[in-house]
């Protein structure tokens, strides 16, 4: 790795492959599985310095479109999503069996990168994967309001939360559905039931480790 001017050697732990996290430029994942079928993450991409300026509503419409072919690609909906001045935050839930988290980040990053031009991303989002416990749907829903459509308020950007104009929710097939509409989240339920894929919840997974 390289600090300032100066190279430092650094040897990788005595294996075929080191670890991800054994590398200080990389954050810690768990392994790949915990990121596949209907996984339930809180995804955070953060401007490259915290830098502002590239927020408006043609990057709003561009990010739509991007993460509706995501969704597509991947088997994914997204019940809420925020977009703050200088981070992104929003939740990804897979409905699939072959659904790959990972593969979609890789593939909306690739093309926010062109989106966002001058700006760039920081290397690497930041992610939560949420346990079974987690995922109760009163948690989850109070977590989706805390956690991303009430970053705007608590920031004092708007004196009420609704009137962010920069946040919303990407289920395909519902352009108009948005998380501050009264009935949203019994709707949201609803739709989720309906689009998993027979079989998605069954899957065994391993003690919860870094890569």
């Amino acid at each position: 790795m390289v600090i300032g001017q100066n190279r430092v050697k650094a040897r990788a732990p005595d294996s075929d492959m080191a670890s991800r996290s054994f590398f200080g430029h990389y954050l810690p994942r768990l392994r790949r599985e915990f990121y596949m079928a209907d996984a339930v993450v809180f995804w955070t991409l953060t401007i490259h310095d915290r830098k502002t300026g590239w927020l408006d509503q043609q990057f709003h419409q561009s990010i739509r479109e991007l993460m509706l072919h995501a969704d597509a690609r991947e088997g994914l909906i997204c019940p809420a999503y925020c977009l703050m001045p200088d981070h992104i935050h929003f939740v990804w839930m897979g409905l699939n069996v072959s659904t790959d988290q990972r593969s979609a980040m890789k593939f909306l990053r690739t093309y926010l990168a062109i989106a966002l031009k001058p700006f760039t991303l920081q290397h690497q989002a930041y992610d939560r994967v949420l346990t079974e416990e987690d995922r109760i749907r009163s948690k989850f829903t109070l977590a989706c309001v805390e956690y991303v459509l009430l970053n705007p308020w608590k920031a004092e950007l708007v004196t009420k939360p609704e009137e962010w104009q920069f946040l919303g929710a990407m289920i395909p097939g519902y352009p108009d559905c948005h998380p501050f509409s009264p009935k949203y989240w019994p709707w949201f339920w609803q739709r989720y039931a309906e689009m998993k894929e027979d079989g998605v919840e069954q899957r065994k997974l391993p003690r919860r480790e870094m890569e």
